[in-house]
């Protein structure tokens, strides 16, 4: 009895030892292909045009001796029906097999993100089990086979490298809004919310170009730069409207839309603002959320009425006009009034925009509204898309300082220039 429990647990055991060997389904790297990026533009009559960047493992590894005669990047682009047959149709040319374990954005151009079709094509990427559902959706101005070829960065030649650090980065400024493939998902399914996707361009119009005085209010490919560089923006951002493109805002929209709304945290923001003490300069300024917005909705006349406190820290960067917030209350009063009034102006200015022009909000204040009816069903009759344009909405910013940079005591500037 004893020998047969034994040889049984031997058998179990054994079969568990194999169970566990997980190499059997291993895939080289040098036999897959990895599409970090996926451009989408539209095609001939009811196709799609799709634009494959595929990375180079082999380039600058150890393996290589830091160095390749491969190029770092392929770029393929073809027509097809749909996303999901496209890898085994890019087979035909590709050698290795087609991989989205790398991929970690989409690039759409705006011509076809204005097709009301999109949305058919976009959703085939819910089929297919490589894509994750953390890629970023980007905007592109021009098509985005040629914002593939056109975008050249110089300091990073790993073009996966390239668009996760400046992604980041514009997500860390709140130039760009978090545009994840799920959140466009969930937005238009929930047909309450508009969304918005990163906005980017290789492209630059001379006339368009503005000076970096002009701050954040300008769109990628208007920021006017020189010396050797990539010329690649990521800037501003796209508003969708029921998965279809219906207008763009500028990088200063971007960051009101990314203070105001509460469904995740918003970045610290560095900005620029004209000096009240003297025109001829201007005070940089941090500005960082202290905590989340306090939405107040109330139902009026079969309407809404919304009412948005914004409480925000304040870092004072530069006085170049020698002013010295530290030590004059009087005068950190009035910079204090001036700069609550010049944000709310702003903000009411945008809101305003939102309501007449885009007839939709990207600020997640539906999810507020349903807490204020006590069925799925009355939020439903009560339409909030319907109601969102003709809605009376305040908002009042609450500012309190924070610093005034490390050195308090400032110069005497006539003793300086004698």
């Amino acid at each position: 009895m004893i020998r047969l429990k034994t040889f049984i647990k031997m058998i179990c055991l054994l079969f568990l030892v194999i169970t566990l060997g997980g190499c059997w389904d291993r895939k080289e790297i040098e036999k897959r292909a990895y599409v970090i990026s996926i451009g989408l533009d539209k095609g001939t009559g009811d196709n799609l045009k799709i634009s494959y960047l595929i990375a180079n493992p082999d380039y600058g590894t150890q393996q290589q001796g830091g160095g390749t005669n491969e190029p770092p990047q392929e770029i393929i682009s073809f027509e097809t029906g749909d996303i999901i047959t496209a890898e085994t149709k890019a087979n035909t040319v590709i050698a290795k097999e087609i991989s989205y374990d790398l991929l970690r954005n989409i690039m759409v151009s705006e011509k076809l993100a204005k097709d009301k079709n999109f949305i058919r094509w976009l959703y085939d990427t819910t089929k297919e089990r490589e894509i994750r559902r953390d890629v970023f959706l980007v905007v592109t101005k021009e098509d985005a086979l040629k914002f593939f070829e056109q975008n050249s960065p110089k300091l990073e030649s790993r073009a996966h490298k390239y668009f996760d650090l400046i992604i980041r980065r514009g997500l860390e400024t709140g130039l760009i809004p978090n545009s994840q493939l799920h959140r466009y998902l969930r937005i238009t399914e929930s047909d309450a919310d508009l969304f918005l996707a990163i906005y980017a361009t290789t492209e630059h119009n001379p006339e368009e170009e503005k000076p970096s005085t002009e701050g954040d209010n300008l769109f990628a490919g208007q920021f006017n730069t020189t010396g050797e560089t990539n010329r690649t923006q990521f800037l501003g951002s796209v508003i969708f409207k029921e998965g279809t493109m219906i207008g763009k805002l500028t990088g200063e929209e971007t960051r009101i839309a990314n203070i105001l709304n509460d469904v995740e945290p918003a970045p610290e923001m560095v900005v620029s603002v004209p000096d009240p003490f003297n025109k001829n300069f201007r005070i940089a300024a941090k500005l960082k959320k202290l905590r989340k917005n306090k939405v107040d909705f109330k139902i009026k006349d079969q309407s809404g009425k919304l009412h948005i406190t914004i409480p925000l820290r304040v870092d004072i960067l530069t006085d170049q006009s020698m002013v010295n917030y530290a030590k004059s209350l009087d005068k950190r009063n009035e910079l204090k009034s001036y700069l609550e009034e010049r944000f709310s102006s702003k903000i009411n200015k945008f809101i305003a925009k939102t309501q007449e022009e885009y007839k939709g909000e990207p600020f997640g204040w539906s999810l507020f509204a349903r807490k204020k009816f006590l069925t799925l069903p009355e939020y439903e009759k009560f339409n909030w898309e319907k109601q969102y344009p003709d809605m009376e909405i305040s908002t009042k910013v609450e500012i309190t300082f924070g610093n005034f940079g490390r050195q308090s005591r400032m110069p005497k500037l006539k003793s300086v220039r004698e």
